[in-house]
């Protein structure tokens, strides 16, 4: 338990950060689902834009390694690419 004014706000504004956190990572879960499972190229591709986006924003801010983010942008547009060529 936090004894000082300064560690009670400290607790208060770690609890309030993870929060905001976790739900950023669920935000770009969600978006990395819709890409991959999107059946069709057009999909993909506005999918793709969308969570390229938000992969290349979220490893500014520390909250994904930006290695990571490359990795990730690079799957999801190898996926991309060959939902593009079965059509």
């Amino acid at each position: 338990m936090p004894n000082t004014k300064s560690a009670i706000k400290r607790a208060r504004q770690s609890v309030r950060r993870a929060d905001h956190n976790k739900a950023q990572r669920s935000r770009l879960r969600t978006a990395i689902k819709r890409c991959v499972t999107a059946t069709d190229a057009e999909t993909a591709e506005q999918a793709f834009r969308e969570t390229s986006a938000l992969l290349d924003r979220y490893a500014t801010r520390n909250l994904v390694h930006r290695n990571k983010a490359a990795r990730k942008k690079s799957q999801l547009a190898k996926h991309v690419a060959s939902l593009r060529a079965r059509a």
